[in-house]
């Protein structure tokens, strides 16, 4: 995957993580919506285009290629699956070029049969994520002309398993409940760093997965939000706010949830123990309520169609959602997300007219001619007794 594809996926994340309301649980992946961003902006013109591109962070005219290697890419890394799904009804024509530069994607005629469609696309979705996400998350009615949508999941084994165990807690904002503790002791030091950051301090346990996919851990102080902390752990990831080793942290306390301090061992290695909550939560987000962080201000606008490259009806974005889970346990981790866009027909509607209508209803026995019209000549003639 192209580095600079990977660096403004990852800013739609932080974006996205910087928009989200305090308080509550949520999962997200801008790596499942930017998919379907980068070829909307391929076939939007003026301030769509313009806007899809801001939020991008790539050239519109680049992006739907970006897009194609971004899934073909994802789709190689052990233990991840991506795919894309493109639905029209037959009155929209799509172009041929706008088609081809989709990521490999499975193609589908909406009915315009609701209850159909809406089976048909959420068999799609518990298809591709395993039953994990059971249904695509945006409506779909005689109205709905178009749907995009990606379907993501993530699945890896710990290097190193924890082992489990059932505690009370006794202080913090969970005290009192009974919670799986997850615990596990490696002489990895480096898996774990303490960060300066926005946010304040940072701590960051890094969790490696059998398959190339690792779970980073951020733990800040208890009054950071939670947009703060997970921007803050992004700008550790891309090198923004360098972490300090476990190996060369001082010994004390000296950032969240860490303490640093020796002990008698029956081997020479150092240790890294880790006791973390076991977790599983699900989320559902309307992209369209952050319509200015994912470029769709304009593109909303129904009064005129935005996607000229897209087909030969005027379109205008009517819905935007993503439906995601995310499940951390003793053996490993596993996630998924669909995110979908639906559109509907934009511009004004056709003009309307008086017209006279005539009806003629043959019920009872009738004769026929059959003439030549240029000549006028009868070339058959009968009558109907019975129909």
């Amino acid at each position: 995957m192209r580095g600079d594809t990977v660096r403004a996926v990852n800013r739609m994340t932080a974006r996205w993580a910087g928009a989200l309301p305090a308080g509550g649980s949520t999962v997200l992946s801008a790596a499942g919506v930017w998919p379907l961003l980068a070829p909307l902006a391929d076939g939007a013109a003026g301030a769509a285009r313009e806007e899809l591109t801001e939020a991008l962070g790539l050239p519109a005219e680049a992006a739907a290629g970006a897009a194609r290697e971004l899934v073909a890419g994802l789709g190689a890394i052990p233990g991840v699956a991506s795919a894309t799904g493109l639905w029209a009804r037959a009155e929209l024509r799509l172009r041929d070029s706008w088609v081809a530069g989709l990521p490999d994607a499975v193609l589908g005629r909406l009915t315009g049969d609701a209850a159909a469609d809406r089976k048909a696309l959420d068999a799609w979705a518990a298809e591709r994520t395993g039953g994990l996400v059971p249904a695509l998350p945006v409506a779909v009615d005689e109205e709905t002309l178009l749907v995009l949508a990606s379907a993501q999941t993530v699945r890896t084994t710990w290097v190193d398993p924890f082992w489990t165990r059932k505690a009370r807690l006794t202080s913090g904002p969970w005290s009192g409940r009974t919670v799986t503790r997850l615990h596990r002791s490696t002489p990895a030091l480096d898996d774990v760093g303490l960060a300066d950051t926005e946010a304040g301090p940072l701590t960051v346990l890094r969790v490696r997965g059998d398959t190339g996919v690792d779970v980073h851990l951020l733990l800040g102080e208890p009054a950071a939000a939670s947009g703060a902390v997970l921007r803050a752990g992004l700008d550790v990831l891309e090198g923004r706010s360098p972490a300090v080793p476990g190996d060369r942290l001082p010994t004390g306390d000296p950032g969240p949830g860490l303490e640093v301090r020796t002990a008698r061992s029956t081997t020479p290695d150092p240790r890294l123990s880790a006791s973390v909550p076991a977790f599983a939560l699900s989320a559902g987000h309307d992209l369209l309520a952050h319509h200015g962080l994912f470029g769709l201000t304009a593109a909303r606008d129904a009064d005129r169609g935005h996607f000229p490259g897209v087909g030969d009806v005027p379109l205008a974005i009517g819905q935007g959602r993503q439906a995601a889970t995310a499940e951390f346990t003793a053996q490993g981790f596993e996630a998924a997300s669909v995110a979908a866009f639906g559109a509907f027909g934009a511009g004004a509607p056709p003009s309307t007219y008086t017209v006279r209508v005539v009806a003629v209803e043959v019920d009872r026995p009738f004769g026929f001619l059959a003439v030549h019209r240029a000549s006028g000549l009868v070339l058959t003639a009968g009558w109907v007794e019975r129909p």
